[in-house]
């Protein structure tokens, strides 16, 4: 049995509109490593949906009046409050997401400090003069522009980071003086609505509407409403391609800022350190139980070490300690719901009839066979995968990796670039020459250089190509991304026009 944190968030109810609202509907949060109940989450309807977007009209006037100390001074007492409620969230998304205690420590961490890089740049948001006399009829003008609130932001996340993704989201629309609405995965709501609670603490001290930061939590159709409505200014979403290529059309002609899938190139060059490669696939390859957009699935190895790299892998697979997630030495425990295990063991053996060869474990463990259940999914390296197979194409999503050998790095770039994904790519190698060459012509969204391709700076521009996505997310990026540009074009004083 396990103990669920205490909640701050006053039960049965999500913050829609200035208040707490009390919905009629709930439904489970299970602990994906045993299926034991974690909570009940209040569900809310598309109804609850508009009236989040009405409250959230509403407020704009009053959170873009917002002073640049007061938005500053909100982050930081948002921020103040994680860190000392760290604890209490790590044992929460534990228990929520399924992940790795080291990833749930991990993800806390990141927040934290994703929400004081956020702080830090609220006070450069800002414009620049523009030189109108380039022409001749801008002679003796002014010009420049500001940035503004774009209005709305509608903000969805993924089950695999919620209140890590969510915080990428309301953070820069407080800074940008936007109000946002957050919807949380299905899976993975109760750490988001706690985050939400303390940020309408923070505000309520402030003196600010609790309409600037929303909550919503529900099927489909309770995000679709808030996607179509014209009143969403931004829409900014992570999580598969499929669902975001579809936000992108509900959405149209309004923004979207869309971090999507990938399926991650890994490159050993031939004078790459084979070991600290190969310990990089096992760190990179594994965490957050292979479910994040940037972990390892793709491995191209020059054929000088193709054979040293694979033998010291499958040896040093052993090392991954697959188990319970609450156990901080735990690296893999289960997926996030059977049908995301199914899924992933489906388009696994579909590769082996293909072809691909099982290099670990010995052998697939029929579902249900380890003691926590049919969710887990041991992990997978496959080798010799034909590269029309699904789980070469395809994101898995999953603790899956596949081996491939070419001749050269260019032949090794040319193959991670054959696909329709293209968000972060890695290369090991000891060549300057080799390094810059993939950072110039990996099509990806950031290029890593003797680190996994997982590697995220929370204040750097992350987003994709491709199907990948479209904008940059980052406190400074994600700020203008919210934002529009006023231009301001001054004469000060009329023109005389002469006959």
């Amino acid at each position: 049995m396990h103990a669920t944190p205490a909640r701050l968030a006053p039960a049965g109810a999500l913050p829609i509109g200035a208040d707490w609202r009390e919905l009629p509907d709930s439904a489970d949060v299970v602990f994906p490593y045993d299926g034991s109940l974690v909570g009940r989450a209040p569900v809310s309807r598309a109804s609850d949906s508009h009236d989040a977007l009405d409250a959230a009209e509403a407020a704009r006037p009053e959170v873009a009046a917002l002073t640049t100390a007061q938005r500053k001074s909100i982050l930081l007492a948002v921020h103040d409050r994680l860190r000392a409620d760290a604890q209490r969230f790590e044992d929460l998304l534990v228990l929520e997401t399924g992940k790795p205690r080291v990833d749930c420590r991990t993800e806390v961490s990141r927040t934290i400090v994703t929400l004081q890089a956020t702080a830090e740049e609220v006070s450069h948001v800002h414009g620049e003069t523009v030189p109108l006399d380039l022409q001749e009829l801008g002679r003796g003008m002014i010009g420049y522009y500001t940035r503004k609130p774009a209005g709305v932001v509608v903000g969805i996340a993924g089950f695999n980071y919620p209140v890590l993704l969510a915080t990428h989201k309301l953070a820069p629309a407080i800074a940008a003086g936007c109000p946002v609405i957050v919807k949380p995965a299905p899976n993975t709501p109760l750490a988001t609505i706690e985050l939400v609670a303390i940020v309408r603490e923070v505000l309520a001290e402030h003196g600010v509407t609790g309409a600037a930061v929303q909550l919503v939590n529900g099927d489909p159709e309770v995000g679709e409403t808030l996607v179509r409505d014209p009143r969403a200014q931004v829409v900014s979403f992570t999580g598969s391609a499929k669902i975001g290529h579809l936000i992108a059309g509900q959405a149209a002609p309004r923004k979207t800022l869309l971090e999507l899938g990938s399926n991650t190139g890994f490159i050993v060059a031939a004078d790459a350190d084979v070991e600290a490669a190969v310990d990089a696939v096992l760190r990179g390859g594994f965490y957050a139980n292979g479910q994040a957009c940037i972990s390892v699935q793709r491995v191209v190895l020059e054929r000088p070490i193709a054979e040293a790299f694979t033998a010291r892998l499958v040896a040093r697979m052993a090392e991954l300690v697959v188990g319970d997630p609450r156990d901080i030495e735990t690296n893999v425990a289960p997926v996030i719901n059977a049908a995301s295990a199914e899924r992933i063991r489906g388009t696994v053996e579909r590769a082996l009839d293909a072809g691909a060869e099982l290099l670990s474990p010995a052998e697939l463990p029929a579902p249900g066979a380890e003691a926590s259940g049919a969710s887990l999914v041991p992990p997978i390296v496959l080798g010799d995968v034909p590269h029309d197979a699904e789980v070469w194409r395809e994101e898995i999503f999953g603790p899956v990796v596949c081996l491939t050998v070419v001749d050269s790095v260019d032949a090794a770039v040319d193959l991670v670039n054959e696909s329709r994904y293209g968000l972060q790519a890695a290369i090991y190698t000891a060549s300057l020459e080799s390094a810059f060459a993939a950072v110039e012509r990996l099509e990806v969204g950031g290029v890593v250089v003797n680190e996994i391709p997982g590697f995220r700076s929370d204040i750097m521009p992350y987003g994709g190509v491709k199907d990948s996505g479209i904008g940059r997310e980052g406190p400074r990026y994600a700020i203008e991304e919210f934002t529009v540009t006023r231009m301001a074009m001054i004469r000060p004083a009329p023109r005389k026009v002469t006959a």
